[in-house]
């Protein structure tokens, strides 16, 4: 009989073991698709909404209760540092709260009869209801707010759901549903899976999963959705390249720590970190110098020190990738004004680099690293169409004070928010959050996840009273 295999979760920071887990294999995946199809198809067993509404509120009273211990798992095993790690945990709360809250907006509405002869005597009107079972696939990068984004939206719309987490990060997912166990959600609503990449792929593809929700790399993502079975719907969550349009008037002592802090949050490991930032010529050399300036006072190190203001990097693979491309662009004319070299086997200095040339990868990729790029530019409409040139559109920003200018490089700007005078890793969980063209489809953020996790059923009533 082959041993069961295993997966151990090691800090990102020491490389220490925090713990190892059984995974699950081929009869777990089918066993958990069987439960959950089982579920879908039984609507006796379905949940009233009242009833989810009720199980949500005890869930987010077992958050607070317990915010300490889901901040220092969620900072151990991820390398988001302590403080912002609270700040994620908080917003998991929250974001239950508005699942809870959305539940009662799930609605339908009247469709008008009468307008034809043909279609006199009817009533008519729609009802959304689950799409049925979801599967859903998460990042390491907020190991918990992400878990509640692809799990609590779908047990709100009343949809079965299976969740893989992200290998170097599954102890928050575990915690987790363990809370919403004891919060009263039936058996095998949620269900979370310790597989791997070759199981993962024949749960989404199965035939009886109705939604696919991926965060995650452009290349696994599109892979994945070429092979869903037919009429399973997705939405896919992939990287960014979050151009920042800097004009000669903006408001530099506003704007430099707020671009300091969208580069460098959780080491640049986040789809919308601020990573391109093209400033008039005027004072691009300003900006990127006082960027570097409070780069350079940056604390790094131990995720679990509330000092802390910039964690490791996930895998030492990932230092490794942002040490070669940062090198190239050392090597090709980019001007590092800060950090620029690794600080051990886990840990990148954040760097700022003035002008890289546009074929190095750092100007190319989406960076995922402490590393932003400051661009000169002369004509605003030539610094947006290089922002443009990257087949990545998620979130973008322009600062500046005058309200044309601004309105004009929203409408110009290939993405799916910009945000005016704040950086672009601005969110709330409760606005639509994803990328268009590579950078995905379909549309995240809590309200936005459970209508798509919902579908139109129309009913037409023929009486001769109407």
């Amino acid at each position: 009989m082959s041993e069961k295999k295993t997966l151990k979760v090691f800090s990102p920071f020491d490389k220490s073991l925090i713990k190892e887990i059984p995974m699950a294999g081929e009869k777990e995946v089918e066993n958990a698709l069987q439960k959950a199809y089982a579920l879908f198809l039984d609507r006796k067993q379905w949940i009233p909404a009242y009833k989810r509404i009720e199980i949500l509120e005890k869930v987010q009273k077992l958050m607070e209760s317990r915010v300490e211990s889901l901040t220092k798992t969620a900072a151990a095993e991820g390398g988001k540092p302590y403080l912002d790690s609270k700040v994620e945990v908080l917003r998991a709360i929250n974001g239950v709260k508005i699942a809870a809250e959305e539940i009662g907006r799930l609605t339908g509405k009247q469709i008008p009869m009468g307008l034809t002869q043909a279609s006199v005597n009817r009533i008519a009107f729609t009802t959304r209801e689950p799409i049925g079972v979801v599967a859903s696939i998460s990042a390491f990068n907020h190991p918990l707010n992400l878990i509640v984004h692809q799990t609590v939206t779908a047990f709100a719309a009343g949809c079965p759901v299976i969740v893989k987490p992200a290998s170097t990060t599954p102890l928050s997912c575990l915690s987790f549903v363990g809370l919403l166990k004891e919060a009263g959600v039936p058996e095998d609503w949620v269900q979370a899976l310790i597989i791997d990449n070759e199981e993962a792929e024949k749960l989404v593809t199965d035939k009886r999963v109705n939604y696919l929700s991926f965060i995650g790399s452009a290349k696994i993502g599109w892979y994945l959705k070429s092979k869903l079975a037919p009429g399973t719907r997705c939405a896919l969550e992939h990287g960014g390249a979050a151009p920042v349009i800097v004009e000669a008037d903006a408001q530099l002592n506003e704007m430099i720590p707020a671009l300091v802090k969208g580069g460098f949050y959780h080491a640049g490991q986040v789809c919308v970190s601020v990573q391109k930032v093209f400033v008039h010529e005027s004072l691009a050399r300003k900006v990127a110098g006082e960027m570097a300036k409070l780069a350079e006072k940056l604390i790094v190190g131990n995720p679990l020190d509330e000092k802390t203001e910039v964690g490791p990097l996930i895998l030492p693979k990932e230092v490794d990738r942002v040490e070669d491309w940062v090198n190239e662009a050392k090597k090709n004319g980019g001007e590092i004004l800060c950090g620029g070299k690794r600080l051990s086997d886990t840990c990148y200095e954040p760097t700022v680099i003035y002008n890289p040339p546009q074929n190095v990868k750092v100007s190319q990729e989406e960076i995922f690293g402490p590393v932003v790029c400051v661009y000169p530019y002369r004509e605003r409409e030539k610094a947006i169409e290089q922002a443009n040139s990257l087949p990545y559109h998620f979130q973008a920003a322009v600062f500046t004070k005058d309200l044309d200018i601004a309105l004009d490089t929203v409408q110009k700007l290939n993405a799916t928010a910009v945000m005016v005078n704040d950086h672009t890793a601005f969110r709330v969980d409760w606005m639509p959050f994803g990328g268009r063209d590579a950078s995905g489809e379909g549309l995240g953020g809590i309200p936005y996840s459970m209508h798509e996790m919902t579908r139109e059923k129309l009913m037409v009533v023929k009486s001769k009273h109407l």
